[in-house]
């Protein structure tokens, strides 16, 4: 009998220790909430706020690629490049990526560009193995649907495979082979501004022996070189 008022005292006990415990962490819980967003608050009030110019942190890094990869579908990473690789294609693809893509991650993927390094985070640099180790499907998917919070918008057909962005994976698994010479027929193909046109044609006329007159306008916008 006595064993028996023992065992149930003490499982009261056990139950008391739990309860209390439970209403600690419910009590702690909002406490370091609200600590947590003070210290954020204080840390960006002191680092002079939110600016685009400054680096991602190495968690900031881990938390976007990991929810960059639980955005995409299981049944997206595993699908397969439908178009078949040739010489065409990648002419195509060489064309298109310095039509659409090239003002932000530069001819050679390298993100180089003054708004690709001016983006948070700022475009990648495509030939290394963060972005090579991804699947095709992986890449399909972030060109097709772009990634939020970022500067990298959805592209081609919302609905069905979108082959131009398929033959832009094939684009990005061959970064490595661009010669200078595919470069130089690239940076044919960007788009120019009114002003760099204008610039191109003096520089033409100059070359050619003609006298050289600005064409009537504002005179160009131009940022400063960064250093």
């Amino acid at each position: 009998m006595f064993g028996a008022l023992y065992n149930t005292i003490e499982s009261q006990s056990v139950a008391d220790g739990l309860i209390y415990n439970m209403r600690r962490i419910a009590v702690l819980i909002p406490i370091l909430v609200v600590a947590g967003l003070v210290a954020g608050w204080l840390y960006i009030r002191n680092a002079g706020g939110f600016s685009a110019r400054a680096t991602p942190t190495a968690v900031e890094t881990i938390i976007a690629r990991t929810a960059r990869r639980l955005a995409t579908p299981a049944g997206a990473r595993d699908a397969r490049n439908p178009v078949a690789f040739s010489s065409d294609v990648w002419a195509e693809a060489r064309a298109h990526f310095a039509d659409h893509c090239a003002i932000c991650h530069a001819n050679d993927g390298s993100g180089q560009t003054e708004i690709g390094q001016n983006l948070y985070p700022k475009a990648p640099d495509m030939r290394r193995a963060d972005t090579q180790r991804l699947s095709d499907g992986e890449v399909y998917w972030i060109i097709r649907n772009g990634v939020r919070m970022t500067g990298m918008p959805a592209w081609g057909e919302a609905a069905g495979d979108d082959l131009e962005s398929w033959k832009l994976v094939h684009f990005i698994r061959r970064l490595s082979e661009l010669t200078p010479e595919h470069l130089e027929e690239m940076e044919a193909m960007n788009p120019r501004s009114p002003a760099e046109l204008e610039e191109e044609r003096q520089d033409r006329e100059f070359l050619e022996g003609k006298p050289t007159e600005p064409s009537p306008g504002p005179p160009p916008h131009r940022h400063k070189e960064q250093i």
